[in-house]
């Protein structure tokens, strides 16, 4: 969602005259998009801000903005207490307000705040300012209105609107012609989207349908808002990936009324089982607080049942931290201490690490379309890309480029990555290994194509090359 902002964010200066520049010691604006969702975010940005008072030191005339969330959450806190680095916060609904306080900023020093929640705002008529690449981000609606007592996002982010469905078909369109392979919808509560009756399921289904070719994600759900009609038209769909994230926070009923869930653990494990039934193949992560306020052993040992009933392909699992101006900061003790947390928390992720383990190697000897995002962080000469079902994938850069769909076979795996091999060459290619010590050759390896492929390998055609290799 940041990403998603900060492109508003530039589109608005873009048509303001300014121009994002690599290096920040160059700028004349200097922004921060926030997060306030846990204190580890915010801690982040208090101590970006203390690195940037060199900045302000050498560049008196650099104007220092927060943005997003935390903008909305601190207010006034962050112009008095940030040292006076900061001279503009931005609330998420007052970005068109940016020129005119930059302007006030640069020709008077004047300090601005504007941060004033919107009931209708969506930026629908602006189109984000992206650079060209293969994978992007459409927020689709804004706010959350489900009021959990441990989230802040209802007072940082405001209550629940969607964009116009035609605007969003549109700029997916836009997109597609610029040559971009996968959208990701995004939503604090992206299910719950709803524009003159038309629900998510509808925004999914037309945005599948208007560009075939583009591949389509979204999140984050709320079990609540999940229903069969959304399931089917996952399930109906090539181009919408097989993946949700469905946050369950706790395995414990009184743990969710606590959290104001609504929903049970029951409801929960019934919409796994309709995804299942629909999609067998589909794979599911989830979000979950450990320690939440009053969470007993007994409660925490039933959140560890719910890892093994489900066994998510993956988990954002985190310690509770209170938030100011949340329900349970007001209302409900924080007991659990922070060492029983992160005993807690070890257990949680020791158990899901097993699971996403044991589900990865299960991939072994399967194919899948992987879309091609770039070179591994860390090896050259591998590339990284997803399957329909997020999983990461790497295998050897050999005859492919960013931004196609090729077909890789799995050979290996752990619980983060899974690593291939492509098997659908194309072309002969000679890759050389070299001795970093002598620069010597030690070896070629020369696939040669014994059959073709489909020229359409993303269309899910199974037409696998054979391959020999020779080694010298």
């Amino acid at each position: 969602m940041n990403v998603a902002d900060t492109e508003v964010v530039l589109s608005v200066l873009h048509h303001a005259g300014f121009e994002p520049t690599a290096k920040l010691e160059e700028a004349e604006l200097a922004f921060m998009n926030t997060c306030a969702i846990r204190e580890n975010a915010e801690e982040k940005v208090w101590n970006r801000l203390n690195h940037w008072k060199s900045l302000k030191k050498k560049n008196p005339a650099l104007v220092v903005g927060v943005l997003g969330c935390m903008a909305e959450h601190l207010r006034k806190d962050l112009l008095q207490n940030a040292d006076n680095v900061v001279d503009l916060v931005v609330g998420p609904d007052e970005y068109r307000k940016l020129p005119l306080l930059v302007d006030s900023a640069l020709s008077t020093g004047e300090k601005g705040i504007s941060v004033k929640l919107s009931r209708t705002e969506t930026y629908s008529d602006i189109l984000p300012f992206r650079a060209d690449g293969i994978s992007a981000f459409i927020s689709v609606m804004r706010g959350c209105d489900k009021f959990c007592t441990f989230c802040v996002v209802p007072f940082t982010r405001g209550r629940e609107r969607s964009r116009e469905l035609r605007s969003i078909v549109d700029e997916c369109k836009e997109l597609e012609q610029r040559g971009f392979k996968e959208i990701t919808l995004l939503g604090q509560n992206v299910n719950s989207y709803d524009e003159t009756g038309l629900d998510f399921s509808d925004l999914l289904r037309e945005c599948a349908i208007a560009v075939p070719n583009v591949r389509f994600r979204y999140t984050t759900s709320h079990p609540q808002d999940f229903d069969q009609k959304l399931v089917d038209t996952m399930a109906e769909h090539d181009n919408i990936c097989k993946y949700i994230h469905l946050p369950i926070q706790s395995g414990s009923d009184r743990v969710l009324q606590l959290m104001n869930r609504t929903y049970s653990r029951e409801h929960y494990m019934s919409i796994i089982e309709m995804i299942r039934r629909a999609m067998p193949d589909a794979a599911l992560s989830t979000d979950i607080i450990v320690g939440f306020c009053s969470e007993t052993l007994e409660d925490h040992e039933m959140t560890k049942s719910a890892l093994r009933q489900v066994e998510y392909d993956g988990a954002y699992m985190f310690n509770y931290s209170p938030r100011p101006n949340t329900r349970a900061y007001d209302t409900l003790a924080d007991d659990v201490s922070d060492a029983e947390k992160t005993r807690r928390l070890q257990e949680i992720i020791e158990i899901q690490n097993a699971i996403s383990t044991k589900r990865n190697l299960l991939e072994i000897g399967r194919e899948h379309s992987i879309l091609i995002e770039g070179r591994s962080k860390k090896q050259e000469t591998e590339w990284k890309g997803r399957t329909d079902t997020n999983k990461m994938v790497i295998f050897p850069r050999i005859d492919a480029e960013v931004g196609e769909y090729r077909r890789v076979r799995i050979e290996r795996a752990n619980s983060a990555t899974l690593i291939g091999s492509l098997i659908d060459v194309k072309h002969t290619v000679t890759v050389k290994q070299e001795s970093a010590e002598r620069g010597d050759v030690l070896f070629d390896l020369t696939p040669h194509i014994i059959s073709s492929v489909n020229e359409h390998e993303h269309s899910g055609i199974e037409q696998p090359a054979a391959l020999l290799p020779i080694l010298q």
